[in-house]
């Protein structure tokens, strides 16, 4: 390996947030900061809103429903020559 090359290694850099919350993590800055984190995202605290516009969730489910309940051909055998 090349000497010199390689950046400084923080094992314990500062990450902070704009909701208030810091941890630590290894990387090649010793302090970042973020807008948003796994505490106030809103996929990981819940707060996820499904958005319904003229019922497609509903008519997907039931199209997946038709799918499941119908039986399945069985291949049809060929002929020996």
């Amino acid at each position: 390996m090349k000497q010199d090359i390689h950046p400084q290694y923080y094992e314990k850099a500062k990450v902070s947030c704009a909701c208030g919350n810091t941890f630590t993590v290894g990387s090649t800055r010793p302090e970042i900061k973020v807008e948003i984190c796994s505490k106030c995202h809103p996929v990981y605290t819940g707060e996820t809103k499904l958005i319904d516009t003229a019922g497609r969730v509903e008519r997907f489910k039931a199209r997946r429903a038709k799918v499941a309940v119908k039986p399945t051909k069985k291949p049809r055998a060929r002929k020996a020559k």
